[in-house]
């Protein structure tokens, strides 16, 4: 009798997250919420999740806004401040109501980051939580005529200081206030001053938990990931953004043109999303990068493994003609990949015929989760691309099974004996393959 039971969901999503767990430990991450978050009657599970990952070893440097406490505070002293460009105009009173609003959010915040209490996942768990005079600011001044008085901008991020914290195990907390080399105090930007840091620091991650609902198109379909120019097109053409969310789509803009290689956006209001975004493939935000999520490439030896969790369940249906890994790395040159944050999800192969000037595309596959996206027709144009720069005219493919796909694409149908010769000569006719044949430009 057999002892195995079967795997539940949430063994199958610690599995899938231990190539995050490796990659992640060690890395900086710049984590940003707003005031409303600590005001939330379900901060502590985003505080949690916050010390699950500096468990898990991430460095972890969180920058937190004041607004609700602010304005609590600005509301008993009967007072009302204007904003321009999203920037409240702070006077003397105000900057009392500013500081002591900070204060407020701040001690809630560690207040939760110190709690041990047993049948808790802070149970046992003892977070140092660090902070200091680490953003250096300046006044924004007078703009078209507006004084803004104690509302700053930051200077400079005093890097080393942070990093020599984080590296001793650490937790960094900053507040949005800045300080002058003449002894003024600023009130910031925490979004700004996130971005600030996570610039100066060179970040692995700049995440904004945001207060809006996630990014969407005008399909309605979530944006999982931006690269710089679409998420810059999205601040340009869209106005139905808000506020807030154009701010952090600005300050992942900066990050990634200043060397952080993603910065994410999180509806904080999903249960558990931090970790659902960080520990998945697919995440649950959106992500900004200026560099490629997904990677299109010419295969390496080390894609084998990837290639073959990819053609198998296909060999094994009779779909494709079964290769050997022994065979696959003999003819490892000929695939190309496309490589999604450590996943082979497509592939492909392109065997030329130089003599005749054809080439057979071959062994065509996307992964069952990540088809209907369209990475079958990227990779069918990059082989057809490939096949060009190699002086190819046409290329053919046999197929039983996706005749339709390939005649919708151009190709048509042909007999056996337009292929190559070389290539004729191995036609198995048990499986009495169709073949398809595309004048390349």
């Amino acid at each position: 009798m057999s002892n195995h039971h079967p795997t539940t969901p949430p063994i199958n999503w610690f599995r899938n997250a231990a190539p995050y767990i490796k990659a992640h430990r060690g890395r900086t991450f710049v984590i940003v919420f707003s005031g409303n978050a600590v005001t939330d009657a379900h901060f502590d599970d985003l505080i949690h999740d916050i010390t699950l990952l500096a468990t898990l070893g991430v460095r972890i440097i969180l920058v937190h806004g004041a607004r609700p406490q602010i304005e609590t505070r600005l509301k008993a002293m009967n007072k009302t401040t204007r904003y321009v460009d999203g920037l409240r105009i702070t006077d003397t009173e105000a900057m009392n109501a500013v500081i002591s609003g900070v204060a407020s959010a701040r001690s809630s915040i560690e207040a939760h980051l110190s709690k041990n209490i047993a049948n808790t996942p802070m149970s046992g768990i003892r977070l140092s939580v660090v902070g200091g005079n680490h953003v250096i600011a300046k006044p924004v001044g007078i703009r078209e005529g507006v004084d803004f008085q104690h509302t700053g901008e930051v200077r400079r991020i005093e890097a080393t200081a942070i990093r020599s914290q984080i590296e001793q195990g650490h937790l960094v907390l900053l507040s949005p206030l800045g300080y002058s080399p003449t002894g003024e105090i600023f009130n910031l930007s925490a979004t700004e001053v996130a971005t600030a840091v996570a610039c100066a620091l060179k970040a692995d991650k700049l995440i904004f938990l945001d207060e809006e609902s996630e990014l969407r198109d005008k399909q309605h379909n979530a944006m999982r990931q931006l690269g710089l120019s679409e998420a810059q097109a999205l601040l340009h053409n869209q106005n139905n953004l808000a506020d807030e969310t154009c701010r952090h789509i600005r300050g992942a803009i900066d990050a990634c043109l200043s060397g952080v290689p993603r910065a994410h956006l999180i509806d904080r209001h999903i249960d558990g999303a931090l970790l659902h975004e960080l520990y998945t493939r697919d995440g649950i935000g959106t992500l900004i990068s200026a560099g490629g999520y997904e990677d299109l490439r010419q295969a390496e030896i080390n894609d084998v493994g990837g290639i073959l969790s990819l053609i198998s369940p296909l060999e094994a249906k009779g779909i494709l003609v079964r290769r050997s890994r022994e065979q696959l790395e003999l003819e490892i040159s000929h695939f190309s990949v496309i490589e999604r944050d450590g996943l082979i999800i497509a592939c492909s192969a392109l065997y030329p015929f130089s003599d005749d000037e054809a080439g057979e595309l071959a062994c065509l596959v996307v992964h069952p989760e990540y088809r209907q996206k369209g990475h079958g027709d990227t990779m069918l144009n990059y082989i057809e691309n490939r096949a060009r720069s190699q002086g190819l005219k046409r290329l053919f493919v046999l197929t039983t099974q996706t005749a339709h796909w390939f005649q919708e694409r151009g190709y048509n149908p042909v007999e056996v004996d337009h292929m190559p010769v070389s290539r004729r000569s191995l036609y198995n006719y048990q499986r009495n393959s169709r073949v398809f044949m595309k004048t390349l430009d």
